[in-house]
C-alpha cells in the first residue's frame, strides 16, 4: 500500500480577532482620529452618491459605503512614506490616505477640520466630478484617484491591474534601502485574476515589502464569492507563495489596524509580502445609489445584517462604552462631516432652474485634451548629438549584439538607478543572445531573471519607472509575450501619463527583438511595430546598425516615455562600424536617415530590412531613396525627412517583414496620403508579409514574412519606376 503524510504550508495563515482588552488598551486619541476619518469618507461616498443621482457624475461612481473600516484601519497604521494603490472601488483608501497624509498628528473628533483637509475632500470630489482642480484634473474620475505626495499611487478601473504596479513601488522602497511598504487594495474578484497571483510569486520570490489587501465583499458585481473561488476564504492564497496572511473582520476597524501593524512589522524587517484579508460589506451596488438587493441578487435581510455591523458604528459604540466621547459628540462629528461636504458641493455647483448643475468655469479647457500624452522631452537637453558619418570617435567593424551588452554596461555604470530585469537575463552568458553578457557579475543587485509572468516583472517595471528613483530595463524574449502582459503594456504604462493628468513621468525601456526566420513559429516570430504604434503612451525606436543603437538606445535610457526597442535577430551577430570607446553620444527621437539618395521613388523602412531594401534596390539598378525611420512611434517620426523626399519623388512605398493584421505601414501609408495627397502621383505601396503569422515549416515561414525578393517585386509594381 502506497503510504502518505500530511503536509502543511511553510507561512503562517491566522484568523485575527480584536478583543475587548485591545479596545482597553487603544489610544483615545488614534480611535478618534479613526472615528473622524470614517465619517469623512462616508460622508463622502454619500456626496457621491447623491450627486451621481442628480446626473452631476459622468461615468460610474462605485461607492465604499460599509467598507470603509478595512481602509481607514490598516492605513491609519502606514507611515506617510509608505504608499498605496487600489481599484475601481477606491475612494475611501485614496482619501484615508490624503487625510492622513495632511493631518499627521491625526484628526480629532472635536472642532473644525483645517484647510488642508477641505482642501483634499475637494479635490478629490473635483476629479470624480471631472474638473479642472481634480487630482488628475479631470482624467481620472471615479477610478484613477492619484496623488504621489501623499503616497497614493493611482487607483485602477483594470480588476487587479494595479498590483504589478504596486510590486515595483515596493521593490523600490527595497532596492532603495528603506523600510518604506506598499499596500495593494483589490476585491475577491482581482483575488482570481493571473496578474495578481502572478505579483504575489514575484514578491515572495524576491521578498518584497508588499501587502497584497484583499477587500472580500463577497460579490463581484453580482456574481457571488461562492460561485468564483472553490475556497472563499481569499488569504488562502497565500499558502500557495509561502506568504504569511491573516483573515479579519473588516467591520473592526481596530482590529484591522492591529493586524497591519503585525503585517508591517513582517515586511519592514525584510521577510517578504504578506496577505491581509478584510471581511467586508458594500451597502450599495456595483455602480450608484441603488442597494444590490434592488438588482435581485443579494436580500435585503442580508443587506441589514451586514448594516448592523457598521464600521462607524462599531467604533463609536466602543469609544462611548470606554467614556472616549458621547453620543452628542458623536453626533456633532457626523453633522459637520456632512456639512464640509454641502458646503464644497456649494461652491462646485450653481442652482439653475431650481436644479444643481456644475459651474462651468470649472470644467477644464478642451485644449487640455492630449496634453502630457508624453513628455516634452527637455530632460533630454544638452545631450551630445553624432552621426556615423560624421562621428569622429573610433570606431571598427564590431558585432552588433555584442555592442548593446557593452552599451548596457556603460549606461548601468554611469548610472546607479539602471535595472534590467527579464527571463534569463541574468544566465546563458547574457540572455538567450547575449544582450545581457557580462551584466549579473557586474551589477549583481541590478541584473534580475525573472519567473515566466510577464504581466508581474513589466508592471513591476512600469510601477519602479512611476516611482522615479529607478529607471528599469525590461526584456520581453519574444515581442509576441507582449499579449500576455497586454494589460500592463498597454492599459497601464501606456496611458498612465495622460490618465493621471499629464505629468508623470515614467522612464522604462522596454527591448524585444523580431524573430522571423529562426523557426520558432506562429507565438515567437512578430513585428511589434504596428501594435505598439496604436499607443500614443509609447515611444519606438527600431535601429538597423549598432552605430545607431548605441544613440538610440542613450536617448532612450534618458527619455522620461516608456520606449519600446525593437531589435532583429538578424542584425545580433551582424558587423558593421561601431564604436569603441566613446558610447555616450545621443541620436535624437524625430531623426530619420537616408540610407541611399534618389529621385524617381521613397522606400521607408526600418530594422533588418533597411539592408534587405538596399540589396533590391542595388539589384534592380532603380533611382530610389532609402529612408530609415528609426524612430516609429506618431508622436517622433522624421516628417521633415519624409516630406522634403516625397516633394522630390512623387512615390512612397513602405517596406516592413511582419504580417499584414498587424503592420506598421497601415497607418503610416494612411497618415502620408493624408499630409502629403497633393504631392503623390500614385497610392501609397506597401510590402508585408502574408495575412498568417510564420508557421514552423522553414518552406512556410519563408512564403510568410518579407525578404529582399518581396521588396524587388514591390518596386516593380510602381509606375514609371525604369529598371537597370
Amino acid at each position: 500500500m502506497p503510504e502518505t503524510s500530511s503536509l502543511s504550508g511553510m507561512a503562517d495563515w491566522l484568523d485575527f480577532r480584536a478583543t475587548a482588552a485591545d479596545w482597553d488598551q487603544a489610544a483615545p486619541q488614534s480611535l478618534g482620529a479613526i472615528l473622524t476619518s470614517l465619517h469623512l469618507v462616508r460622508a463622502f461616498e454619500e456626496t457621491v452618491l447623491e450627486l451621481a443621482g442628480e446626473g452631476l457624475i459622468h461615468g460610474p461612481a462605485h461607492s465604499s459605503i460599509g467598507q470603509e473600516g478595512g481602509a481607514v484601519g490598516s492605513i491609519m497604521a502606514l507611515r506617510a512614506d509608505d504608499q498605496i494603490n487600489g481599484s475601481h472601488r477606491g475612494h475611501h483608501q485614496f482619501l484615508a490616505k490624503a487625510l492622513g497624509y495632511v493631518a499627521p498628528d491625526m484628526l480629532s473628533i472635536d472642532g473644525a477640520f483645517n484647510s488642508d483637509v477641505i482642501a483634499v475632500l475637494r479635490r478629490a470630489l473635483a476629479e470624480i466630478m471631472g474638473l479642472a482642480e481634480g487630482y488628475c484634473q479631470g482624467r481620472g474620475g471615479s477610478m484613477h484617484l492619484r496623488w504621489r505626495e501623499a503616497g497614493a499611487l493611482g487607483t485602477n478601473a483594470i480588476v487587479g491591474g494595479g498590483v504589478p504596479l504596486a510590486a515595483g513601488a515596493a521593490f523600490a522602497h527595497k532596492q532603495a534601502g528603506t523600510d518604506a511598504v506598499a499596500v495593494s487594495y483589490f476585491g475577491d474578484g482581482a483575488a482570481n485574476i493571473g496578474s495578481v497571483l502572478e505579483t504575489m510569486n514575484l514578491a515572495a520570490v524576491w521578498k518584497l515589502p508588499l501587502c497584497f489587501f484583499i477587500e472580500n465583499n463577497r460579490y463581484a458585481v453580482s456574481t457571488t464569492v461562492e460561485e468564483s473561488s472553490a475556497d472563499t476564504r481569499l488569504s488562502s492564497r497565500g499558502q500557495g507563495f509561502s506568504i504569511p496572511s491573516w483573515r479579519v473582520d473588516g467591520m473592526d476597524p481596530l482590529a484591522v489596524n492591529l493586524v497591519m501593524q503585525e503585517a508591517l512589522t513582517h515586511m519592514r524587517s525584510g521577510k517578504g509580502p504578506t496577505i491581509i484579508e478584510a471581511d467586508v460589506y458594500r451597502y450599495f451596488h456595483q455602480n450608484g445609489p441603488f442597494p444590490g438587493s434592488a438588482f435581485g441578487y443579494r436580500t435585503k435581510q442580508e443587506e441589514e445584517s451586514w448594516r448592523a455591523r457598521d464600521p462607524l458604528d462599531r467604533v463609536a459604540r466602543e469609544m462611548i462604552a470606554r467614556s472616549m466621547t458621547s453620543e452628542q459628540a458623536v453626533a456633532a462629528l457626523r453633522q459637520r462631516a456632512q456639512e464640509t461636504m454641502a458646503q464644497i458641493v456649494g461652491e462646485l455647483t450653481t442652482r439653475i432652474d431650481n436644479r444643481r448643475e456644475i459651474r462651468a468655469e470649472l470644467w477644464p479647457s478642451p485644449d487640455f485634451r492630449d496634453v502630457g500624452i508624453r513628455s516634452d522631452l527637455k530632460e533630454l537637453s544638452g545631450m551630445r548629438h553624432a552621426e556615423a558619418e560624421t562621428f569622429s570617435g573610433k570606431t571598427e567593424d564590431r558585432v552588433f549584439v555584442n555592442v548593446i551588452a557593452d552599451l548596457l554596461d556603460r549606461r548601468m555604470a554611469a548610472d546607479e538607478g539602471i535595472v534590467v530585469l527579464g527571463e534569463d537575463v541574468h544566465r546563458l552568458k547574457g540572455g538567450t543572445n547575449g544582450a545581457t553578457r557580462g551584466l549579473k557579475d557586474k551589477y549583481p543587485d541590478r541584473v534580475l531573471g525573472t519567473p515566466i509572468s510577464e504581466n508581474a516583472f513589466l508592471g513591476l517595471g512600469g510601477g519602479l519607472a512611476m516611482d522615479g528613483r529607478f529607471r528599469p530595463v525590461v526584456e520581453f524574449m519574444y515581442p509576441d509575450f507582449m499579449w500576455v502582459a497586454a494589460d500592463q503594456v498597454f492599459n497601464q504604462i501606456g496611458k498612465a501619463r495622460h490618465m493621471f493628468g499629464g505629468d508623470i513621468d515614467i522612464p522604462l525601456v522596454l527591448r524585444t527583438k523580431i524573430a522571423m526566420g529562426t523557426g520558432y513559429g506562429s507565438q515567437h516570430s512578430m513585428d511589434p511595430a504596428g501594435i505598439f504604434a496604436t499607443s500614443p503612451g509609447w515611444r519606438i525606436i527600431a535601429p538597423s546598425t549598432a552605430f545607431d543603437y548605441v544613440g538610440l538606445m542613450n536617448t532612450a535610457l534618458a527619455a522620461n516615455d516608456p520606449v519600446l526597442v525593437i531589435e532583429h535577430v538578424d542584425l545580433y551577430q551582424t558587423t558593421g562600424k561601431a564604436p569603441v570607446d566613446d558610447l555616450d553620444y545621443a541620436i535624437p527621437f524625430g531623426k530619420a536617415a537616408i540610407r541611399r539618395h534618389g529621385t524617381k521613388a521613397t522606400l521607408l523602412t526600418y530594422s533588418a530590412m533597411v539592408a534587405r531594401s538596399l540589396e533590391a534596390v542595388e539589384a534592380l539598378g532603380v533611382d530610389v531613396e532609402v529612408i530609415d525611420l528609426r524612430s516609429l512611434d506618431r508622436a517622433s517620426l522624421d516628417w521633415d525627412t519624409i516630406t522634403e523626399s516625397v516633394k522630390k519623388t512623387n512615390l512612397v512605398i513602405i517596406v516592413e517583414q511582419g504580417a499584414q493584421g498587424t503592420a506598421y505601414g497601415g497607418w503610416l501609408a494612411d497618415a502620408i496620403q493624408h499630409r502629403l495627397f497633393d504631392w503623390l502621383d500614385h497610392p501609397v505601396e506597401r510590402v508585408t508579409g502574408g495575412e498568417a503569422s510564420p508557421s514552423i515549416s522553414k518552406i512556410l515561414e519563408r512564403a510568410a514574412y518579407a525578404g529582399t525578393e518581396e521588396v524587388i517585386i514591390g518596386l516593380k509594381s510602381l509606375p514609371g519606376l525604369a529598371h537597370g
